[in-house]
């Protein structure tokens, strides 16, 4: 093998070396796809974060004080949790205790455009305080917030949402790393059975005080009758 032959041999070796070790970087580097489900996660708040739920909503019963989270999302082997953070005092604080009773505070988040279903579009993430017997499970509380679209033994549409579709599967799903938070939207607690504060009386829309007009009016008419009865027995005294 002549010298020049030789170099040729040792440069193709070298490029191919160089070329496998690029195509393998690559391989390394590259962001592998997944495939994952469009769904409603069910999910609790412990030690300051959402964790997904080890137990379906129908067979976990959460205690007094605790707080379930629902969040629609594309998700794969990563939860997307809720969006919004945990805090009971801020669902549940003005909400009273009541003997024999739990309350549970629930944070709802449809999610993002991205994770709608075609054709829909998703609401603001909402919490609830839930005033229910000691025992009712996750499933329960869900719905006495409101309507919950069940399908197969699986939570399809929450409040409407989505109205149509369950569990579909997306192919090639892109997960965002983080996702900026949301405020929840504070509804009316359910459930509660508190006897509201006394309401003060209040005059008529229009704010005129009829009554003290209506008393004023007959004080008036009572001096007035009463003035002309004693002018009458002076001129029939005269």
């Amino acid at each position: 093998m002549t010298a020049h032959r030789t170099v040729r041999l040792v440069l193709s070796l070298l490029a191919g070396l160089l070329l496998a070790g690029t195509v393998a970087t690559v391989s390394a580097t590259a962001a592998p796809t997944e495939d994952g489900y469009r769904f409603w996660g069910y999910y609790q708040w412990s030690n300051g974060q959402w964790a997904f739920s080890q137990k379906g909503a129908d067979a976990f019963v959460p205690a007094d004080g605790a707080v379930e989270g629902w969040r629609f999302a594309v998700g794969g082997a990563k939860p997307r949790v809720p969006r919004a953070a945990g805090d009971f005092d801020a669902i549940c604080g003005k909400t009273p205790a009541e003997t024999g009773k739990k309350r549970v505070a629930l944070v709802v988040d449809p999610g993002t455009p991205g994770d709608a279903v075609a054709g829909e579009t998703p609401g603001e993430a909402k919490g609830t305080c839930v005033v229910t017997a000691p025992k009712s499970t996750g499933a329960q509380i869900l719905a006495a917030a409101g309507p919950v679209r069940i399908e197969k033994g699986l939570t399809c549409g929450i409040a409407g949402y989505p109205s149509k579709s369950c569990g579909d599967q997306v192919k090639n799903i892109k997960v965002p790393a983080t996702e900026p938070p949301v405020t929840l939207q504070i509804g009316a607690a359910v459930g509660s059975t508190a006897t509201p504060a006394a309401s003060t009386p209040s005059s008529d829309s229009s704010g005129t005080p009829w009554t003290g007009i209506i008393i004023a009016v007959i004080v008036v008419l009572l001096l007035a009758g009463g003035g002309f009865m004693l002018n009458r027995r002076r001129t029939a005294a005269n």
